[in-house]
């Protein structure tokens, strides 16, 4: 087994990888990373508001807000106010659904490919671990979860 340090670093190598390998994606369909991260959000068929989409994919208020309000302009969102406060639900439109399955859908590919491959050689288990540890350095950072 490694040190804690030589796993932490290999772990570290691994998640900016990854974080590199989405930023990379975002670029070649002509869209930034925190933009492709709220599409990839809003894909899930539910609404979300922005607080919601800044606090689990820690992206900045400013940063999706401006995402925002650029693709209600486009007609690629509407705001539905909900029952109570000023907060509002963020839905994609039908553009908006079309756009993101062209942008998504080789970003689905791919996560899928490597999901079977992962799953088939340890187990579902590593996600959960993963999900585990996450949580875990969030309270060790003094983060909410």
């Amino acid at each position: 087994m490694d040190e804690p340090r030589e796993a932490m670093e290999r772990l570290v190598v691994c998640l900016n990888k990854i974080d590199g390998l989405y930023y990379m994606s975002a670029k070649r369909r002509g869209i930034n990373e925190n933009a492709l991260c709220v599409l990839y959000a809003l894909d899930d068929g539910k609404t979300h508001s922005q607080k919601q989409i800044c606090e689990e994919w820690l992206i900045p208020k400013t940063t999706v807000n401006t995402i925002i309000r650029e693709w209600q302009k486009e007609g690629i969102i509407v705001l539905i106010p909900e029952n109570r406060g000023r907060e509002k639900n963020i839905c994609l439109t039908d553009k908006g659904r079309a756009w993101a399955r062209e942008l998504l859908t080789p970003v689905y590919r791919a996560e899928q490919a490597a999901m079977a491959r992962t799953v088939q050689e340890f187990s579902p288990e590593f996600i959960r671990a993963l999900e585990h540890f996450c949580g875990y350095l969030q309270d060790a950072f003094g983060q909410p979860s």
